[in-house]
């Protein structure tokens, strides 16, 4: 059948015709399932294109998240792009559905490989050679394992306290909360505290066969990603990082973390969606992923627009804030997830705001960090009202106005 021979020659490596690839992309879209689907990711791999690939297989794994053959393409389109840390996960997965699986643990050990982690990539090749001793793929990594030299990458000369040092180094640059015992390392997680072997840190070091400066600087992000609850790997960071606005006095709290500076003297910086915790993103993750301020920030800001906040109405009497059911002059964004003064700073939640107060100027209270007050600068009643607002703890001080969506910081309630 044409159909079986276009899949064989796409699961040898080989590159399709355009017909090929147009009759298994349409034979795809009429099965749905994803044998297909991930086939064409594949052959896009194969034709050096694992960029095209990668959407693909990401829906195919979202539809199907045990699908042994989509977890390993999606794999090789990391590995393809060189995302080792992003390529490990998929692979491993699969390795769980299927252990021992010869093209999981080759994949793996070009991940491991390509990080320097020469033993644990030769542990995995002798698995796969266990299984085939004539596994072309798995020989050639041998090969290429074998000509390393065997002082390359190896961690034998390096004493644990020397290690040690050096980890807790990295670890103080990165802002990364820890404490350093005898024979542990205490960091917090959450509200919590996780104890770690610091002898059994060093052994994942010299397991690792990695350079010193290189595989402490990895055990860095990964100890951050778990401290913090960071997502792994670059993707699923950009995926849940929101902005968060913050003033000046944070600065020294936040040391250590991404940032960029906002309107009006204030500072945007980014934390992951958590209905429980504020996890800042260290500046540290973005080094070590090669991911700018920029692109962080671009998918925080797409992020957050999926998000949007409902204008309510509320009630403002002796202090004490209720909603309302009908319009008093004083509203809200009011999500109360922490994300709502950044999206004052949206052009979609401005416009709601000006359909209920009016097209401005407004005057904006930023003082609690659960909702963000807006009224009408003419209505003096309820700006009144607000005079008497103190900023809570973790609030933003200072009295705003905006007008044309330009947000600017005002002395006292009395000047606009």
């Amino acid at each position: 059948m044409e159909l079986d021979r276009i899949q064989q020659k796409v699961w040898n490596g080989e590159k399709l015709s355009d017909d090929e690839f147009s009759a298994l992309e349409r034979a795809a879209q009429t099965e749905g399932g994803p044998s297909l689907r991930t086939a064409v990711a594949q052959a896009l791999i194969n034709a050096d294109s694992p960029t095209q690939a990668l959407p693909i297989l990401e829906a195919v794994h979202r539809d199907f998240p045990r699908d042994l053959q989509a977890l390993l393409a999606l794999g090789r389109a990391f590995v393809s792009l060189e995302k080792w840390r992003e390529a490990e996960k998929p692979l491993l997965d699969a390795l769980r559905l299927s252990p021992g699986d010869p093209e999981a643990l080759k994949a793996l050990a070009v991940v491991d490989l390509r990080r320097g982690e020469l033993a644990r990539a030769r542990r995995r090749i002798e698995d796969v050679l266990e299984q085939d001793p004539f596994d072309g793929e798995a020989q050639a990594l041998a090969a290429e394992l074998e000509a390393l030299s065997p002082a390359e990458g190896t961690a034998a000369t390096v004493t644990r306290e020397a290690f040690v040092s050096a980890l807790l180094a990295t670890l103080r640059q990165r802002s990364t909360p820890h404490l350093a015992q005898k024979a542990h390392l205490l960091v917090r997680v959450g509200r919590g505290v996780s104890r770690l072997s610091l002898d059994g840190l060093y052994e994942e070091f010299q397991a690792s066969g990695r350079p010193l400066a290189e595989a402490v600087e990895a055990m860095a992000v990964e100890l951050a990603e778990r401290v913090l609850g960071l997502p792994p790997g670059k993707l699923p960071l950009l995926a849940r990082v929101l902005p968060v606005v913050r003033d000046s006095a944070f600065l020294e709290r936040g040391v250590g973390a991404a940032r960029r500076e906002g309107p009006a003297g204030l500072w945007i910086f980014y934390a992951i969606d958590d209905p429980e915790l504020v996890r800042y993103v260290p500046q540290g993750v973005l080094d070590a992923y090669h991911l700018s301020v920029d692109a962080l920030d671009e998918a925080a800001w797409k992020n957050l627009e999926a998000r949007p906040a409902e204008v309510r109405a509320l009630d403002l009497e002796q202090g004490a804030l209720r909603l309302s059911s009908t319009p008093t002059g004083l509203w809200a964004l009011a999500q109360g997830d922490g994300h709502d003064a950044a999206r004052l700073l949206t052009r979609a939640h401005q416009l709601a705001l000006e359909e209920k107060v009016g097209p401005g100027p407004w005057r904006v209270y930023l003082g609690l960090r659960e909702l963000v007050l807006v009224c009408a600068e003419l209505d003096r009643p309820t700006l009144a009202k607000l005079e008497g607002l103190e900023a809570a703890r973790d609030g933003i001080t200072g009295s705003w106005r905006m007008v044309d969506g330009r947000l600017a910081q005002l002395d006292d309630w009395s000047r606009g």
